[in-house]
């Protein structure tokens, strides 16, 4: 399976699913990486693995209509057959959405539907998880649909949040359970394991 990468960041999971396709749990290979954040550590992880790599910004184009056909061409020209956003900040395109539908995943840090929408990314899905008083949080692998964290929620694990967590705990204990459980939820794709009916998803044994 030809995977896209989307990130904006220092590419921890994009790592990750690099490192299960080496490592041979994953039966794919990364084909390309897009970021909107030229200074992205993901971009030079990409070039460093003789992956191409675009940074690619709806603030160059004069139209998301027109950043997203050049975003469809780049995945066209590199055989895309799958994406994995790995914290990838921006919404996608209707359009991308559209031409892969059930064919784009997402891993969040919390266990949608709760702590999830617009907004929550990052250090602030761990700060609203905290000031919940919740007792377990976790990561969610989960289809990407044109809304925020809406889509079929593919796999999940739970970890316990201690009294004395922080923010900052919190979210090193749940970026081990992304890197965990994104290359295995990528891999039942891979495979056509994951069935997909209207807002539920399932892996298949």
């Amino acid at each position: 399976m030809n995977i896209a990468v989307f990130a904006s960041g220092r590419g921890s999971n994009f790592q990750a699913i690099l490192n299960a396709i080496q490592h041979n749990v994953l039966p794919a290979r990364i084909c390309v990486v897009v970021s909107n954040n030229s200074a992205a550590g993901a971009l030079d992880i990409a070039r460093s693995s003789n992956v191409p790599a675009f940074h690619l910004s709806s603030r160059q184009f004069p139209s998301e209509a027109e950043f997203a056909r050049q975003v469809l061409r780049i995945l066209d020209d590199h055989k895309t057959e799958f994406i994995a956003l790995a914290g990838y900040m921006k919404k996608l395109p209707s359009e991308i959405v559209r031409r892969f539908r059930h064919r784009i995943a997402n891993v969040h840090p919390a266990l949608l539907p709760a702590f999830g929408g617009q907004g929550m990314y990052g250090m602030k899905v761990h700060e609203a998880v905290i000031a919940s008083g919740c007792k377990v949080s976790g990561a969610t692998v989960h289809v990407v649909d044109e809304e925020y964290d809406c889509g079929p929620i593919v796999l999940q694990k739970t970890i316990q949040v201690a009294h004395d967590d922080t923010p900052e705990i919190l979210a090193a204990k749940v970026l081990a359970i992304e890197h965990a459980i994104y290359p295995l939820a990528l891999k039942a794709f891979a495979e056509g394991k994951v069935k997909i009916e209207g807002q539920k998803a399932w892996i298949q044994p």
